[in-house]
Order: structure tokens, then C-alpha cells, then sequence
């Protein structure tokens, strides 16, 4: 597992490439907040989580599948993952923070263009 890589993913990039491109400026991987959001927009008060399908537990999601061999260390640990996203999640909520979750299935190739697109609506609304 320590191939697995924790930033700078495929997904995170097409988001971040795509923000750059609509003139949104950004940190990432900023560790002064809860769950060290991939990407934060300050002037928008919004952070942006490109969670994995597998590693977040998507529900619904043809691409999560348990692994059949080990299961009771692969449901804890993806559980414990969920909960923690959860913790996060509600603690950037009080301190007045937008959260914002994209799945990586949703950056595949048929739907990205519309989920970005939703994803740049939505922050304009916040200004």
C-alpha cells in the first residue's frame, strides 16, 4: 500500500487543472484544516474533497467493490475512513466552510465535463 498515493492523484489534477483554467486560485493539500482538504478556495470560503470510490466507501458505486479475501480488515479500515471524512466534514461545517465532495467516478470521462461545470456554477453562487 505504500504505492498508493495520497495527493496528487489523477482525479485531483483534472479538478485542479480545470479551476486553474476558470480563473480560480487555490491551495492544496492545505494541513492547517481537518482532513487536509485537496483543494481550498479561501475567497470563496469553500474546500473541495476528490475522494477515491474505493477508499471512501462510495456507496452505489459500480467501481467499490469489497475485496473478497481479508474482509474484516478491509470493511474497519474503509469504515474508519468514512467516519473520519465525516468527522471532517462536520467540523469545517461549524467553522463556516462550503464542503464540497467529488467522487472519483464522476470524473470519468462521459460525466466530467458536467460535474466541473456544476462544481464552477455552484462556487460563483458563493461569492
Amino acid at each position: 500500500m505504500q504505492s498508493i498515493k495520497s495527493k496528487g492523484t489523477g482525479p485531483e489534477e483534472t479538478v485542479r487543472k480545470f479551476l486553474f483554467a476558470k480563473g480560480f486560485r487555490y491551495r492544496k493539500n492545505d494541513k492547517r484544516f481537518p482532513g487536509c482538504p485537496d483543494i481550498v478556495l479561501a475567497k470563496y470560503k469553500a474546500m473541495v474533497f476528490v475522494n477515491g470510490c474505493f477508499w471512501h466507501m462510495h456507496e452505489n458505486c459500480s467501481y467499490f467493490k469489497m475485496p473478497k479475501s481479508n474482509i474484516l480488515y478491509w470493511q474497519t479500515k474503509l469504515e474508519k475512513n468514512r467516519a473520519r471524512d465525516a468527522a471532517n466534514y462536520e467540523k469545517l461545517r461549524a467553522a463556516g466552510w462550503n464542503v464540497i465532495v467529488i467522487w472519483e467516478c464522476e470524473l470519468r470521462k462521459y460525466n466530467r465535463d458536467e460535474t466541473l461545470n456544476k462544481l464552477a456554477v455552484y462556487l460563483y453562487s458563493l461569492l
